[in-house]
């Protein structure tokens, strides 16, 4: 390929899906990149040589030239995410051709179907920037993890962003039934174990459960306890791709699945009920998640506090940055037992700790969808 740039994306913003634009007169090669368009669930617009109309030009996501035309396209205005696709790879006038176009990149068909059907995807998806992945892990059993995962995601939602919250802990119970909505109509866990390669992020978040303005992957009330590591790399990635928030719900034991959950986090919070117990089993929480795995890792501590502990000396003992302290919210049991789930009161201590702390996380975080 020539360069490594990734190009920039044009999002449409009437809510209809991006299409790319395909420039040959060559029958066989724009069979070949329809087949790739379809597998990338993408419907193509396409153009007969210089016959291109220039709106479509300057407007396609993803321009894919077929070399054949690449001659008659000069006059044509410079542009990000323009392909020239070949066949010969002992054709060295190629590259010449590439660089009179502009083109980001040179393929070679069938030798990069595999890139061309991804960067095809990405251009249909529409998505900019990825969403901003934290995880939350417990530092013993019955911390609270997965109630501030669930209040994260909960209070983000609520702020107006695009949200998915993933349960990669398969012992954990399933984050729908801590929200209330284990009988919602949608896929679980199960159903993704088979996936490998490229997930569709619009296809993955539109077969979810949405429960309080929010997508949820979580475990259905089956015997199956295990997800391939590919499935979990799949499907997180997916999730990623469709920007906001992906809150990860993870596993205090790591196993392969839940490593490569680890490798797609920006951030990590460690929850830590403050006591010395509690502290002694997050320290070995906390060194099973080397930097390797997890580049950014802190404590949330969780009150009340055992005499002559405070949040910043539990931070100190543990060896990382303080996010926070986790306040204690009055009535929550009964809130969950009347099908509220954490975070629901936007006014109450734990979602003003998720709100100040999305507030920190995520630039612009005062409103609006990201």
């Amino acid at each position: 390929m020539a360069g490594s740039n990734t190009p920039e994306r044009v999002v449409p913003t009437d809510g209809r899906q991006a299409r790319p634009l395909i420039v040959t007169e060559d029958d066989e090669l724009l069979d070949d990149l329809l087949r790739l368009c379809a597998a990338a669930g993408a419907g193509p617009e396409v153009a007969l040589g210089s016959s291109a109309h220039r709106g479509s030009w300057e407007g396609a996501p993803l321009i894919l030239v077929g070399d054949d035309c690449a001659a008659g396209l000069r006059g044509f205005p410079r542009r990000t995410g323009l392909l020239l696709i070949g066949r010969d790879l002992d054709d060295q006038g190629i590259w010449r051709r590439a660089v009179d176009l502009g083109a980001d990149h040179v393929l070679f068909l069938p030798d990069d179907e595999t890139w061309l059907v991804d960067r095809i995807a990405d251009a249909a998806e529409g998505t900019g920037l990825q969403a901003l992945t934290l995880g939350v892990i417990g530092g013993r059993g019955g911390a609270g993890a997965s109630t501030l995962a669930c209040a994260l995601a909960v209070t983000a939602a609520r702020a107006g962003r695009r949200t998915m919250l993933i349960d990669a802990d398969p012992l954990g119970g399933g984050l729908d039934v801590l929200l209330g909505g284990e009988s919602a109509e949608g896929l679980r866990w199960p159903a993704f174990a088979a996936s490998r390669g490229r997930v569709a992020g619009s296809a993955l978040e539109e077969s979810l459960p949405e429960l309080h303005a929010l997508r949820v992957l979580s475990w259905d009330r089956g015997d199956s306890v295990a997800i391939p590591p590919a499935a979990m790399r799949s499907v997180l990635a997916a999730a990623r791709r469709r920007g906001g928030v992906v809150v990860v719900d993870l596993p205090r034991r790591i196993d392969e699945a839940a490593a490569e959950a680890l490798a797609q986090l920006d951030l990590g919070l460690l929850v830590v009920p403050a006591e010395l117990r509690a502290i002694a089993a997050a320290h070995r929480v906390a060194a099973s998640l080397s930097p390797a795995l997890l580049r950014d890792l802190r404590a949330v501590v969780r009150g009340p506090y055992a005499e002559g502990l405070d949040d910043e000396e539990i931070a100190r003992l543990l060896g990382l940055p303080l996010a926070g302290e986790v306040p204690q919210e009055p009535g929550l049991p009964e809130a969950l037992d009347g099908g509220q789930p954490p975070g629901a009161g936007a006014r109450g201590p734990l979602a003003r700790f998720c709100a100040e702390f999305w507030a920190r996380a995520l630039p612009g975080a005062g409103g609006g969808a990201t």
